[in-house]
């Protein structure tokens, strides 16, 4: 054979290869409302920086027939490339290919790009799209399952990983996205679950469809488990490029930051009237968030979960900042055990890349109720709090309203090494409200009075009294809690100042082999 007939039969095998499944089932995808793993690179990727591996890959089983039937790349396209100029690895499951199954030398092909993320210290991104374990293939493809979680797990905290879920998850398959930093989920044409309803309507006799038991809506609201609910695969992979835009490419390097025309001095006048007379009248601390940032831009994560506290990316003075906030338009901002959950894993997931904290406070407490304790509450919110204490990244405080109690302390106060705690004159810092409190402090007292107009008397005094003394930021400003009270309206100089000043903090949690933080 010539030079000229090899060389034609190279491109050949490479046009097979880019047809995946072939014509008919491309069709097939796209008419699901579905992009072909090929299709979805293109768009994730900068124009002409993909570069292929293991395209001739077949697979090796002979079982069921199975020698008969194979397809160049067998069912994973894999590779490298950049984004934004930044390279980047990533995996796109081809459903055209026996459904995406995963089998041996599928997991080797994803393994192999894992291992050289790691190398070079670049993100790894999944697209799944996979009807699960290639059956024929028997426990050689729950061993490539292994082989996969083992590599996102040693992975997790070294680089970034990015899970988008634009077809079936299903079984084993779930967990290497859930090992992941991030998931999202399409509407529609997305699912992710352990056993599907078949499974269960035979095991316990439930009777549930598809999208009820995993569908994104499920994931994004009920579980957690995503992280964002897409509209369509456009707006996920348009997330993926924002998500990586705030991450540095690894443990060991800083955030990108960006140019930006955004004035630190910026005054947001608005911010000293937003907070409401009436300390049990709610407000959108979105709308603080977006004043803060700079050009109002706020990525907000597990947007539709845990609505109480609001968590997400902003920039500031080109800085990227991870954000969590009480939300007291939801539940009065209170804490419960999926807020805990959802403000801890940013808190971690912000520390393992870099990325400084500000936390924005207005806390009643911890949500009461026999439901939350036996839920384990006291586990959930000693996440939060293990989170903060253990974060070496700088940590900046801002308390607008309500601090109380036990969520006082978890909510990044000086004591879990906040390095810049402000405050608010609307602040209030206490154990607890000032009508819970007179009910401690007085309720002898009070009970003793026969007169319903004496005794409505006494408690207005009583609790006129706690407000005074507790209903301030003074109090812990006078022991050093609390490093100043500061103007809302100049809230974003203070912290981009602050941002500043700490970009070269040093601080070393003691050696060990891992924390045994509270599950």
């Amino acid at each position: 054979m010539s030079a000229q007939e090899k060389l034609k039969k190279l491109i050949e095998l490479r046009e097979e290869a880019r047809l995946g499944g072939g014509e008919k089932r491309i069709a097939s995808q796209h008419k699901k409302q579905k992009y072909t793993a090929r299709e979805r690179i293109d768009m994730l990727l900068d124009d002409g920086s993909f570069e292929e591996f293991d395209m001739f890959v077949t697979h090796r089983c002979t079982n069921f027939g199975m020698e008969k039937t194979k397809f160049l790349g067998d069912g994973v396209v894999t590779g490298q490339g950049t984004i934004d100029g930044r390279l980047v690895f990533v995996y796109a499951q081809d459903f055209t290919v026996f459904g995406g199954s995963l089998s041996e030398t599928m997991a080797q092909k994803i393994c192999k790009i894992m291992d050289m993320a790691m190398k070079v210290g670049a993100p790894v991104i999944g697209l799944n799209d996979s009807g699960g374990a290639r059956i024929q293939e028997g426990v050689t493809s729950l061993a490539g399952y292994a082989e996969i979680f083992e590599r996102n797990i040693l992975a997790s905290g070294v680089i970034p990983q990015i899970s988008a879920i634009f077809g079936p998850c299903a079984g084993g398959a779930v967990y290497s996205p859930a090992l992941t930093d991030f998931i999202m989920m399409t509407e529609n044409t997305s699912y992710m679950f352990v056993t599907g309803p078949k499974v269960v309507k035979t095991v316990t006799g439930e009777v549930i469809t598809t999208e009820e038991l995993g569908g994104a809506t499920v994931h994004a609201t009920k579980s957690g488990v995503s992280h964002f609910r897409l509209d369509d695969e456009e707006e996920g992979i348009m997330i993926i490029r924002k998500l990586l835009s705030y991450l540095p490419s690894n443990n060991l390097e800083e955030p990108p930051i960006f140019k930006t025309k955004d004035p630190i001095d910026r005054l947001e006048d608005d911010l000293n009237n937003i907070i409401p007379d009436n300390p049990n009248t709610p407000y959108d601390i979105k709308d603080v968030i977006y004043m803060l940032a700079d050009d109002q831009e706020f990525l907000e994560i597990h947007r539709h979960y845990a609505k109480n506290i609001v968590v997400g990316f902003i920039r500031m003075g080109g800085m990227a900042m991870g954000v969590i906030a009480n939300q007291p338009a939801f539940l009065a901002g209170v804490l419960d055990i999926n807020a805990s959950r959802k403000a801890a894993r940013f808190v971690r997931t912000c520390d393992c890349f870099n990325v400084p904290i500000l936390t924005l406070v207005d806390v009643p407490g911890f949500l009461p109720g026999s439901g939350q304790e036996y839920g384990g509450i006291i586990t959930h919110g000693a996440k939060l709090m293990f989170a903060y204490g253990e974060a070496t990244v700088p940590k900046i405080t801002i308390t607008l309203r309500k601090s109380y109690g036990g969520a006082h302390d978890v909510m990044s106060c000086k004591q879990l090494r906040g390095d810049l705690n402000y405050a608010w004159p609307t602040a209030e810092i206490a154990v607890m409200g000032a009508k819970g409190a007179i009910e401690v402090l007085y309720g002898r007292e009070l009970a003793g009075i026969e007169s319903d107009e004496e005794r409505s008397e006494a408690i207005q005094k009583y609790e006129d009294e706690y407000v005074e003394a507790f209903a301030n930021p003074y109090k812990a400003a006078s022991y050093g809690y609390i490093d100043d009270v500061i103007e809302p309206r100049n809230t974003r100089f203070r912290i981009i100042r602050g941002l500043q000043s700490l970009q070269t903090k040093k601080v070393l949690n003691p050696p060990k082999k891992h924390s045994n933080i509270p599950l």
